[in-house]
């Protein structure tokens, strides 16, 4: 599935506890480690970016070993942003690298260094998600794992163990539910379609009912995946539907297209999906329609 994945890291607390997860992404067999020092950004008075650049360097050697450990191919590389050349920014960095490395995945957290309100992502995360070519994790409300047996604490499910697909019965959405199916480790699929208030109650009602008898037959078509197939229709607001949801049912990730019927730009994400994206206290995943992906 995700041979091949890129995970940008800033080294901050929250970038570091991802670290833990790598190993459940399905597939993995090589991970990109990349930082990008932003020596064109003279904000903070006294901070040495060559000092900056050593650790970093250091610290992904660290990263390299307990990766290897996991039995994975692991490749560092470390980017100075300088100012007066033609580079970019770290997002356009990372795009880039994710180009010309033809991952299948990139890893973003959906906080970092400079990020104040950890309701929203950073500037960094919301453009890689909004840009990218390839599929997208957005790493959110995973804490670092208890050990066992601690108190109070319950077991966290895996990654990719219970899922929540909207869906909006276009092509993309289609498409979304072809890759979740080949998926492997998920044991729950959850298929949300959110009806659109109208305001006309009988037109609400039958809307609904055709949905319901479109997820019947969307989940029998999953019939035999080995996984349990459920489904809700909501309506109201798509984005407050599929978060709502994504609490009731405690979901592990919400994995959604970011193009939906009204969509014809390729190159912009979904307005519901990167509202989804940046405000969802769940990992989400955003499927670029299987580019990128190897079988």
């Amino acid at each position: 599935m995700f041979k091949k994945v890129l995970f940008p890291t800033d080294f901050s607390v929250y970038s570091q506890k991802i670290f833990h997860y790598i190993k459940e992404i399905p597939g993995i067999q090589e991970i990109i480690l990349l930082h990008v020092v932003d020596a064109t950004d003279h904000s903070i008075i006294g901070v040495s970016h060559n000092l900056e650049l050593e650790n970093a360097k250091i610290l992904m050697e660290e990263k390299k070993e307990y990766l290897l450990h996991l039995g994975l191919k692991v490749q560092t590389l470390v980017n100075m942003l300088i100012s007066g050349r033609q580079e970019g920014t770290i997002s356009t960095n990372i795009l880039e690298t994710a180009k010309i490395e033809n991952v299948s995945l990139i890893i973003i957290g959906a906080r970092g260094k400079n990020l104040i309100h950890d309701l929203f992502l950073g500037s960094i995360s919301s453009d890689v998600v909004r840009d990218a070519k390839t599929n997208v994790l957005i790493m959110r409300g995973y804490p670092m794992e208890s050990p066992a047996g601690t108190p109070g604490e319950k077991t966290r499910p895996r990654i990719f163990s219970k899922l929540l697909l909207p869906l909006d019965f276009s092509r993309h959405a289609g498409d979304a539910l072809s890759f979740v199916r080949g998926i492997q480790g998920i044991e729950e699929i959850i298929l949300l379609h959110v009806v659109t208030d109208s305001g006309n109650k009988d037109e609400i009602d039958d809307t609904v009912n055709k949905s319901h008898t479109h997820l019947e037959e969307i989940s029998k078509g999953l019939d035999g995946t080995g996984f349990l197939v459920t489904h809700h229709v909501r309506v109201g607001d798509p984005t407050e539907m599929i978060l709502s949801v994504a609490e009731e049912d405690d979901v592990s990730l919400i994995a959604m297209s970011p193009h939906g019927k009204s969509w014809f730009e390729d190159s912009i994400i979904g307005s519901t999906a990167f509202a989804v994206a940046n405000t969802a206290k769940k990992p989400v995943l955003i499927i670029r329609e299987n580019k990128g992906v190897q079988p």
